[in-house]
């Protein structure tokens, strides 16, 4: 993959291996991750088969997705003897039968064109996929298994705090459609909780906050991913609101450093932020921000309506990252680093 000759990209994966908390754990051992074509998912596959590559650390990997010829071509054939692609689809029962000893969950719908347009398929997907898992790992043994949620499990945050820790409980509203993927965020967490408390599967669970970076698929609809396109197609930047809200951004180098300092690290039961305190902006500032990376400008443009339905009600989501920095992780990529990286590693593709 092209991807794999850009020095930037090679030394963010290195910057992540660096940075994750007793990696050394991972050798010889066989990894399941579902969800492999998307922005999370893809990195914490290059940074296994990095890993494998610099350290002969005889990683197994199981790249778990619906189309298996997407995900040969994002990762080559090339690696045949680390990555073993499966087929899977959270809405339908698993079809595999491989020994493993962790499973990092990161499928699902997630961005706000695909959970609105499916919000019943989303919140199935979210449970019933969850479950489903959880129980193979408990049939074939499996060490941890860890569920990648999501900031928006906090709804409605109150303004006046300065972010959001883990045992705080924000306001969704029950009967919104949109709040099918917060509300089955926070139900795959409780029942990955539950399963421990019932099963002895030890489980672990992670909320990201708006996670980027180089890979980007092309039906997201996430503005950061829209802002990013235009860059890159050298445009301007539309914004089509203020932008006023304050969210924790996160590059996903620093993202994949957290997910795996959980997997071994994270107490059993319990779910932790992800974000790096010093990566904070506006959703105005963040296109400020790859407006000036790129040489474009940011403009302003009335939304549509669809636009407005796919617009998150949230106007704060600023992550606490004290639990997850307690087990010794911490970000390294400001936003201003992670949106300069992105940029060149996709301008040279």
């Amino acid at each position: 993959m092209k991807i794999f000759e850009n020095q930037v990209y090679l030394s963010d994966l290195d910057e992540t291996i660096q940075n994750v908390i007793h990696m050394d754990k991972l050798q010889n051992s066989r990894i399941l991750i579902t969800g492999v074509t998307g922005t999370i998912g893809s990195y914490l596959v290059d940074t296994l088969v990095r890993y494998n590559n610099k350290f002969q650390a005889g990683i197994k990997i199981y790249a778990a997705g619906r189309n298996i010829e997407k995900m040969q071509q994002r990762f080559g054939t090339d690696n045949n003897s680390e990555i073993i692609f499966l087929s899977y689809d959270m809405m339908k029962p698993i079809g595999f039968d491989n020994g493993v000893d962790y499973i990092i969950h990161a499928a699902g719908n997630a961005h706000p064109a695909a959970f609105n347009g499916d919000p019943v398929g989303t919140i199935m997907g979210n449970v019933q996929g969850t479950y489903q898992l959880l129980s193979y790992a408990k049939q074939q043994g499996a060490k941890r298994f860890l569920y990648v949620s999501s900031g928006e499990v906090y709804g409605q945050g109150d303004v006046a705090l300065d972010s959001f820790s883990e045992d705080y409980v924000g306001v969704l509203d029950i009967n919104s459609p949109r709040s099918c993927y917060p509300m089955s965020k926070r139900t795959a967490e409780n029942l990955c909780s539950s399963y421990y408390s019932q099963f002895g599967l030890e489980t672990v669970m992670v909320r990201p906050c708006h996670t980027y970076g180089p890979y980007m698929t092309e039906s997201d609809s996430r503005a950061n991913v829209q802002f990013m396109k235009n860059a890159l197609a050298g445009q301007n930047i539309v914004l089509k609101s203020a932008g006023t809200q304050m969210r924790s951004y996160c590059y996903v180098a620093d993202c994949a450093s957290a997910i795996l300092t959980v997997l071994l690290n994270g107490e059993v039961g319990e779910s932790y932020n992800i974000a790096n305190s010093t990566a904070r902006t506006t959703i105005a500032g963040l296109a400020e921000t790859i407006a000036k990376v790129s040489g474009t400008n940011v403009i302003f443009e009335d939304p549509t309506a669809t636009d407005i339905a796919n617009r998150t009600p949230i106007a704060k989501q600023v992550l606490n990252s004290q639990k997850l920095e307690s087990l010794g992780w911490k970000g390294q990529f400001s936003v201003d680093e992670g949106i300069e990286h992105t940029y060149l590693i996709l301008k040279s593709l």
